[in-house]
């Protein structure tokens, strides 16, 4: 029990330092210090898992030190993560294949920014998500189009780096093209980013849409190339729109040169990697001896499963007395076969692939969510197993291959009563992992 409230605390703790009702504040201290209040007209906008509450503590900080202010917007979240707010509008949409309401409020926030004058604001509130649900397709291109095209993706394995890439070459709003707008006015535009990728750069964050972008039409190409998708695969409208772009017909992403002299700043205010030292930090007060393997952890959930297992296997041969917690982020992909649903997500099926491969530990206990609470298809954040949890699946005949095989990796840990469950956590710092390794069995 007590390995099993250590794994479930250390998430707690990693999920906490990212409270957007926590580091909103705090940075809107930082960017309008007392007397640099906004001026003129604050417009607020915003998609993400966490946008919603990011939203939220705005408002209750503006009533507080901006009163004299009137905000207005539009914020766009995944169905089941709003927040309640006064002047803010949240609409909630689908993630992560785009669907009309995303389309819709996408337009909203799109048309909100054409509004913006000389001298106004643009607070734009971005985390992970937002890429799919700032479904703002460029003219000619339709949102079952987008659709298409995400669900392709999707299936490939195409890890979220390079599905970003081509959507910000298929999205009016995506890889900086909201900030072109609130530029083209005059306008000031201050974007605050809860990252849940690697690197934390603000180009990657939600596909950018406040920052300049390093990727070019011809990098969007390549990814289809990369996967074998063609036109069996892709709509005609997304070929034809990216092969335009590579013959200059079409503008490119916001770039470098296009910021000179604007007032644009991104400020990242959480990000993967401070989760894991709010992590590491409880794990250290539970006398266990913390490893951050650090945020930048990917491939295929099964084979990272598998590699930790041998990585905690060599850390098991020099322990002596003292326990560690072996703690990594970084986001997986799983790969699913034609004709394969699959339950889960790439958290739990990580996870079920280092139980498989660590039959011979009995002492290792470990944990994988999602920060945002949702890990794949199924409305749990992870899972989690100990030795009590092993022995559970030998008393049943429960063995995890099979269900590897069908990837249904929620099948076999809800059979075992150890899912992770906490709802949408209205932030999204990506994946959480941690290992536990003792001695003996605690």
């Amino acid at each position: 029990m007590r390995q099993q409230n250590i794994l479930k605390n250390a998430f707690a703790a990693a999920v906490a330092v990212a409270d957007p009702q926590v580091i909103v504040p705090q940075y809107l201290a930082e960017i309008f210090p007392a007397g640099q209040e906004p001026r003129g007209r604050c417009l607020v906008v915003g998609a993400g898992k966490a946008s919603a509450s990011m939203a939220s503590a705005l408002e209750i900080y503006a009533q507080a030190h901006w009163p004299q202010v009137n905000l207005e917007g539009v914020v766009l979240t995944r169905y089941g993560h709003a927040s309640s707010t006064k002047h803010i509008q949240i609409i909630e949409a689908g993630h992560p294949v785009p669907d009309q309401a995303g389309m819709d409020g996408a337009k909203a926030i799109y048309a909100l920014a054409k509004q913006l004058e000389l001298g106004d604001v643009l607070i734009a509130l971005v985390s992970g998500g937002g890429s799919s649900l700032l479904t703002l397709p460029q003219e000619g291109i339709s949102i079952e189009d987008m659709r298409q095209t995400t669900e392709a993706l999707l299936r490939s394995g195409a890890p979220i780096e390079e599905m970003n890439i081509v959507r910000k070459h298929l999205s009016a709003i995506l890889g900086g093209n909201l900030a072109r707008v609130a530029i083209e006015r005059g306008a000031r535009v201050e974007a605050l980013l809860i990252s849940d990728v690697t690197g934390d750069s603000p180009a990657d964050i939600a596909s950018g849409p406040c920052a300049a972008d390093y990727s070019t039409y011809q990098d969007a190409f390549a990814i289809f190339e990369k996967y074998h998708l063609g036109k069996d695969d892709i709509p005609v409208s997304v070929l034809n729109h990216l092969q335009q772009g590579l013959a200059g017909e079409k503008p490119e992403t916001l770039k470098e040169a296009d910021l000179v002299n604007a007032q644009v700043a991104n400020h990242v205010i959480a990000t993967a990697y401070k989760s894991l030292e709010a992590a590491a930090d409880y794990v250290r007060s539970q006398g266990y001896e913390p490893i951050v393997l650090g945020d930048t952890i990917t491939g295929e959930a099964q084979a990272v499963g598998i590699s930790q297992a041998q990585l905690a296997r060599e850390h098991l041969s020099k322990l002596t007395d003292k326990p560690i917690a072996i703690i990594s982020g970084g986001e997986c992909t799983v790969t699913i076969p034609a004709g394969v649903k699959g339950r889960g997500g790439r958290c739990s099926e990580y996870l079920l692939s280092l139980f498989a491969a660590s039959k011979d530990l009995p002492n290792l206990a470990a944990l994988a969510a999602d920060t945002d609470g949702i890990d794949g298809s199924e409305k749990n954040a992870g899972a989690w197993f100990t030795g009590n949890v092993r022995a559970g699946s030998m008393a049943k005949g429960i063995a995890p291959e099979p269900f590897l095989a069908i990837h249904d990796c929620y099948g076999f840990f809800a059979e075992l009563d150890a899912l992770v469950e906490t709802g949408p956590t209205l932030t999204n710092v990506n994946d959480f992992r941690i290992i536990l390794l003792n001695t003996s069995y605690v």
